[in-house]
């Protein structure tokens, strides 16, 4: 029975403490297939060639491009308050494949 107190067509979110405190990634490396875009968040350190990836995220494609529009509105809206986000030159890092799809780096 739906809780008197939750609207009509809200989701009820659970976050758990060890998830809120979040994980720092410095890489993320995105690869896709036909039915899917896989998303690994990784932590760099510098002056350590390995990396580790700390999360992997898979989506479909629809919810991929869900998540492109909301980022790109955060961006904006975030950029509006405090000023275009400047990419630092010469940031650019080698194409990783883990093999299958397409990759692109953020």
């Amino acid at each position: 029975m739906e809780d008197q107190n939750q609207k009509k067509g809200q989701l009820n979110i659970e976050l758990k403490d060890d998830v809120a405190e979040g994980t720092y990634c410095n890489l993320a490396i995105i690869t896709h297939s036909h039915s899917e875009f896989i998303i690994d968040f990784i932590k760099m350190m510098p002056g350590i060639p390995k990396a580790k990836v700390k999360s992997r995220i898979i989506l479909t494609p629809h919810h991929a491009k869900r998540l492109f529009r909301a980022l790109k509105d955060n961006i904006t809206k975030f950029e509006s308050i405090h000023g275009t986000i400047k990419e630092p030159a010469g940031d650019h890092m080698p194409p990783f494949n883990m093999g299958g799809g397409p990759t692109a780096q953020a």
